[in-house]
C-alpha cells in the first residue's frame, strides 16, 4: 500500500467517524460511537496494529497521523459529551418541576449516651446542695489511693480491689474515686469544702452482666465543724427523693469501709414492686444505690485537718447501677456496646 493510500485512508476514517458522531444524541448512542470508534477494533486503532506490516522509512509518518486521527476522534467524543449532558439537564429542568414548598428530610441527630444523661442529672442534684465538680487524676499513686485512705499494705480491703498496676512502681489505674477525698482536702484545708467527685475507675474483674473493668463513680466529700451522720443521712435522703421520686423510702445499712467510720449502705425502696419483693430486688423489696460513712479520722488527718475539730461525711455512687435500676437495664456491658439501637432509647 503506497505512502498517500494510506494517509487517506485515514483522513476518511476521521471523517466518516465525525459525521457518524454528529448523528449521536443521546447517551446510549454516544457510547455505541465511542466502541465502534475508539474500541480497541476501530479501523484506526487497528492501524496502530498493521504498522510493523508497512515499510520502515514511512512507519513514523503513518503513526504520526493514526495518533492525530484518534487525539481528534476523542476530542470531539468529550465535546460531543458535554453537549448531550447540557441538552439531558435542559430537558430535565424544563419536563420536573421542583415542589419547594414539601418539607425537607429530617436530619439526623446524635444524642447523649444514658450515662452523660444521668451523670448530668448527679451533678444538678448535688450542685443545688451546694456541692462543687472536682476533677482528680484516673492515673494515681498506690499511697493516694491505698495507703492515705486508711489502706495501709498487706491490708485486707486491698484484695477487695483488683488492681491495675502499671510499669512504673507504685503507679497505679485508681480502683475507685476516693483518692480525690485526699486530693481535695490537702487544696482546700483547712477550709471547710463541699465536693463531689466523678470519674471512670478500673478494677481487674470479670465482666459478666453486673461487673465490668471500667465503670463510672461519683464520691461525695463533705468537711467542716460540726457534721454529723444526721447531716450525712439528710442529703442522701434528699438525694434519692430527686432522683428517684419525692415517696421513694430509704434504709441505712451497717457495713464496713476502711476510709469511714461508721460505714453504711444505703438502699432504696424498689420501684417495680413498691416493695413487696420481685426479680429486680431479689424479693427482698429494696434496692442498694450507694456506700455512704462519716470520714475515718486518719483520713481527715492525711486530708490536713485536726479530726479533733473538723468532721465530714463521704458517699460513692455508680451511675450505672443508678440507669440500670432506673431503666431497668439488665446488662451493664450495654453501656459500652456502642450499640445505636441501645442508645436510641433515651
Amino acid at each position: 500500500m503506497a505512502d498517500n493510500d494510506i494517509l487517506a485512508e485515514l483522513e476518511e476514517l476521521q471523517r466518516a467517524s465525525l459525521a457518524e458522531l454528529e448523528s449521536a444524541q443521546d447517551e446510549p448512542g454516544l457510547q455505541a460511537w465511542r466502541v465502534a470508534n475508539m474500541g480497541r477494533s476501530a479501523p484506526v486503532m487497528q492501524v496502530f496494529s498493521r504498522l510493523p506490516q508497512f515499510p520502515k522509512e514511512l512507519r513514523p509518518k503513518i503513526g504520526q497521523q493514526a495518533n492525530q486521527v484518534k487525539v481528534a476522534l476523542e476530542a470531539a467524543f468529550a465535546q460531543k459529551s458535554e453537549e448531550i449532558r447540557q441538552a439531558e439537564l435542559a430537558r430535565s429542568l424544563q419536563s420536573d418541576r421542583l415542589d419547594i414548598t414539601l418539607p425537607g428530610r429530617r436530619p439526623v441527630y446524635g444524642r447523649y449516651s444514658v450515662q452523660t444523661l444521668i451523670m448530668r442529672e448527679i451533678y444538678r442534684v448535688f450542685g443545688d446542695m451546694g456541692f462543687q465538680v472536682y476533677r482528680s487524676p484516673d492515673v494515681e499513686e498506690d499511697e493516694t489511693n491505698f495507703t492515705l485512705l486508711n489502706i495501709p499494705p498487706h491490708h485486707p480491703a486491698r484484695d477487695m480491689q483488683d488492681t491495675f498496676h502499671t510499669t512504673e512502681p507504685g503507679v497505679i489505674l485508681r480502683t475507685h474515686t476516693s483518692p480525690g477525698q485526699i486530693r481535695a482536702m490537702r487544696e482546700y484545708a483547712p477550709e471547710p469544702i463541699r465536693v463531689m467527685l466523678p470519674g471512670m475507675c478500673y478494677r481487674y474483674e470479670q465482666i459478666d452482666a453486673r461487673h465490668e473493668a471500667q465503670f463510672y463513680q461519683v464520691e461525695l466529700l463533705a468537711v467542716d465543724k460540726g457534721i454529723t451522720f444526721g447531716n450525712l443521712k439528710a442529703t442522701l435522703d434528699d438525694f434519692a427523693r430527686r432522683m428517684f421520686g419525692s415517696s421513694v423510702q430509704t434504709r441505712l445499712r451497717p457495713d464496713y469501709f476502711p476510709f469511714t467510720e461508721p460505714s453504711a449502705e444505703m438502699d432504696i425502696e424498689c420501684f417495680v414492686c413498691g416493695g413487696k419483693g420481685c426479680v429486680v430486688c431479689k424479693n427482698s423489696g429494696w434496692l442498694e444505690i450507694l456506700g455512704c460513712g462519716m470520714v475515718h479520722p486518719v483520713v481527715l488527718q492525711n486530708g490536713g485537718y485536726d479530726p479533733r475539730e473538723w468532721s465530714g461525711f463521704a458517699a460513692g455512687l455508680g451511675p450505672e447501677r443508678v440507669s440500670m435500676l432506673r431503666y431497668r437495664i439488665d446488662d451493664i456491658r450495654n453501656f459500652w456496646s456502642s450499640d445505636v439501637r441501645f442508645l436510641e432509647q433515651f
